[in-house]
């Protein structure tokens, strides 16, 4: 089950969210209709959950589900005598929030793909193989590495790609396969909370204008912290071995390799700079990116053809885009999108931020998103139009980037790992760590306290 992204590479960004009083909601929670919706959305993420054993892919569930919410909302909305236009503007509010988050998502996957292509993340694997470290150096080097990758990468990404190497040196050690994919998990999903390209919740609290681009790096600390914790207890029980030598040859990289890494940085520089200065949505800078990529795909397809080679073409790198997880978001935005219109997500605001205060709320967020996917639970947030300073928007992003940690279901990086591992990493051995991993979990939030507060 590859939840949320390749999510998201890191790449990835949600739209600008409108705040919950833009659209009134209907209040209808107590509705027959309304309690049906809920139990229809539940019924399909419970589907998500499981695709590991039912291999029935995520978006197939929330997309049905989101089709049947809002032809509830319709009646409920008719039923209530609001005009068709205010409903209308509802529903294409979040059409508008996913059209533009499939495109911002649609480039990051197409240059990933391009990357992988040009054998990028298969010359460092390689390299890694070939450099026979220890196992605890490994251990450490597999770790740092991908805690950084997943500062540009996404989580699912940079797992996946250092999850490789863990694969390789530890064929004849499921002890360090098993100790290393949790340490791989940790990181990826700690790297991405203090960068806004980390992860597509921070990505969202930074479309949604809560914080600037770099009041995310505030959390670099709190990350490094999250990561650490569990990282110095697990240490000690890594194998101090060495791996069999291998005699694996060095991969090359293709042909323009390096200037398409080159020109994915530039994208992700266009996409900031079309928000940060001419205030335009990310997906533009993200798109005028791709544009440079086809046209260097252009002559990279020409040199090839000239070497008697096949060319470089760009659109089966689109065409080999994650569409599962596209079709994902669809279901996720429009799903959660019709509860909002139907009045839970007050509801829930009422009782979490009103009832609990922000720090309880926000903490418990991160708890709930080592359960149920943070996409969701952070696109709930948002839409509940809640009130609250930098220092907590900073705090929901780190809970909710880093929460998913805690179990190996909490994140797309530990269940993509899982069917990686050839059963050498199961929901039972990181439960085994999960003590050490919550300690982690505290400590970043009372670092941030510390630090940010």
């Amino acid at each position: 089950m590859v939840r949320s992204l390749f999510v998201l590479l890191f790449c990835l960004l949600l739209p600008q969210l409108a705040n919950a009083s833009e659209f009134e909601n209907l209040g209808l929670t107590g509705t027959q209709r309304g309690i049906y919706c809920v139990l229809i959305f539940i019924i399909a993420y419970g589907f998500v959950m499981t695709e590991e054993f039912t291999h029935m892919r995520k978006s197939k569930p929330v997309i049905l589900a989101a089709g049947i919410i809002w032809a509830h909302a319709a009646v409920l909305s008719a039923q209530a005598g609001v005009a068709p236009n205010d409903m209308h503007a509802a529903f294409e509010h979040d059409l508008k929030e996913y059209a533009e988050l499939m495109l911002f998502l649609l480039v990051a996957m197409t240059y990933i793909n391009s990357m992988a292509e040009r054998n990028v993340f298969e010359a460092l694997r390689s390299w890694l193989v070939r450099k026979q470290f220890g196992y605890r150096k490994l251990f450490l080097i597999t770790g740092i590495i991908t805690f950084f990758l997943s500062a540009v990468a996404d989580n699912l990404t940079a797992a996946l790609l250092v999850g490789a190497v863990v694969l390789a040196v530890g064929a004849d050690n499921p002890k360090f396969v098993s100790i290393g994919f949790v340490n791989l998990v940790i990181a990826a999903n700690a790297g991405g909370a203090f960068c806004p390209f980390g992860d597509i919740t921070t990505l969202m609290v930074w479309q949604a204008g809560y914080a600037e681009f770099f009041d995310f790096f505030k959390l670099f600390i709190p990350s490094l912290v999250n990561y650490a914790v569990p990282a110095a207890v697990m240490y000690f029980a890594v194998p101090d071995e060495q791996p069999i030598a291998t005699n694996e040859e060095a991969v090359k990289l293709k042909p323009g390799a390096i200037v398409v890494c080159a020109m994915f940085l530039g994208t992700i520089a266009s996409a900031v700079s079309f928000k940060q200065i001419f205030h335009l949505p990310p997906f533009m800078g993200m798109m005028t990116g791709l544009s440079v990529l086809m046209l260097y795909g252009y002559y990279l397809k020409m040199y090839q053809r000239a070497e008697g080679e096949e060319g470089f073409d760009i659109f089966k790198k689109v065409s080999r885009a994650e569409w599962d997880t596209l079709l994902f978001f669809f279901g996720v935005v429009f799903a959660v999108g019709g509860l909002g219109y139907i009045g839970y997500l007050e509801l829930l605001s009422n009782g979490m931020y009103t009832g609990l205060g922000a720090t309880t709320a926000n903490i418990l967020v991160g708890i709930i998103s080592a359960i149920v996917d943070n996409i969701p639970v952070m696109f709930a947030v948002l839409n509940m139009g809640v009130d609250m300073d930098l220092y907590q928007w900073l705090l929901v992003t780190l809970t909710a980037g880093v929460g998913g940690s805690m179990l190996s279901v909490g994140s797309a990086a530990g269940v993509a790992l899982m069917g990686a591992s050839n059963h050498k990493y199961t929901f039972f051995s990181h439960l085994k760590w999960t003590p050490a991993i919550a300690g982690g979990y505290a400590a970043s939030i009372l670092v941030h306290y510390l630090i940010n507060g």
